[in-house]
């Protein structure tokens, strides 16, 4: 059912982290606001950060320790899913994630909206740093493209499918990353608990066919949800578990070939049909005497039998050419 149903469809969309991206992003800038420098401001991020998994938060304390700054543990800890984390780090209250986190706070923003504007038209995740609620300075994050990404887009929507990508980047970032990568429609500032619901909505407006590629737990929902769920075989087991097609290895390449492989077998199905019905609809009325009236022609016993061989030579020796099937590079396509 899953092979059938990928050569149908029409949208297909993208996670950022980890799908169209290495998922390993690297600290890039420290901008320190007021009287903070720019060491103190990466060792209090880095210790609010140090209990955190996500990856944008080990890429702050692995910046942090590269530069030498070694993070002591927060004497408190709390994740705010989609938002960032709240820490108490050295007696201080540390704050560390996107806009909204510092907004519910009720942090003043003016002072990061143009770094973080620049930094985001960079490509780049600005980290909004509060201390004590009063704004601290911004850390920024990059994470690069795989080296297939563009490529595999590039052909995916040769193959005549809309291309989306689904992050929880601010819509400056996102836009950004989605030039890069040549997608033309963004999903931005998606909740993990959204991106089910983002799909549900791409499904029920269009009324298409939608598939979802992705590698991390925040993905599985949407992967369920998805007519076709693709996961990353790099990916995490409880991804893996609810996708539809599991692709070997981390790249986007695998699902070029997935649905190149569904379009095959559902075209060969299609020529085996007619291959094994078209004996049988030229010689059944010969063998009736469709054709004794006027040309005194009748199907002799031997040649139906003859006939029923070749249909089913043709129907297996087609069939087989399915174990030929080799998909292109991705070089070759986009030529």
């Amino acid at each position: 059912e899953a092979l059938e149903t990928a050569s149908h469809l029409k949208v297909i969309v993208l996670d950022k982290t980890g799908t169209i991206t290495k998922g390993r992003p690297e600290l890039t800038d420290v901008l320190p606001f007021e009287s903070f420098d720019e060491e103190e401001l990466l060792r209090l991020a880095a210790a609010a950060d140090k209990q955190s998994e996500h990856p944008l938060a080990a890429a702050i304390v692995a910046g942090a320790r590269t530069r030498g700054i070694e993070a002591s543990e927060p004497e408190a800890f709390n994740a705010v899913p989609g938002h960032g984390v709240e820490a108490t780090v050295e007696g201080r209250r540390v704050q560390v994630g996107n806009r909204k986190l510092l907004e519910r706070a009720g942090v003043s923003l003016n002072e990061f909206e143009q770094s973080a504007s620049r930094l985001a038209d960079e490509g780049k995740t600005p980290m909004f740093v509060a201390v004590d609620g009063r704004p601290a300075g911004i850390i920024a994050v990059a994470d690069t493209l795989k080296e297939d990404s563009l490529a595999a887009i590039r052909v995916l929507q040769r193959m005549g499918l809309e291309v989306v990508m689904m992050t929880g980047d601010n819509e400056r970032t996102a836009r950004a990353i989605a030039r890069q990568a040549g997608i033309e429609r963004v999903l931005a500032e998606v909740l993990p608990e959204e991106k089910a619901r983002q799909i549900e909505l791409l499904q029920t407006d269009a009324h298409l066919l939608v598939g979802m590629v992705g590698d991390g737990i925040n993905d599985a929902p949407a992967l369920a949800q998805a007519d076709i769920g693709f996961a990353i075989g790099t990916g995490t087991d409880v991804a893996i578990e609810a996708a539809d097609i599991t692709l070997v290895g981390g790249s986007l390449r695998g699902v070029v070939t997935a649905i190149e492989v569904s379009r095959a077998t559902l075209k060969n199905i299609r020529q085996n049909l007619f291959g094994a019905f078209i004996y049988n609809a030229l010689g059944i009325p010969i063998a009736a005497g469709v054709l004794y009236p006027v040309f005194g022609l009748l199907l002799s016993p031997i040649i139906a039998g003859a006939a029923m061989a070749a249909s089913s030579i043709t129907v297996v020796t087609n069939a087989n050419r399915l174990r030929f099937f080799a998909a292109r590079t991705l070089k070759e396509k986009a030529v």
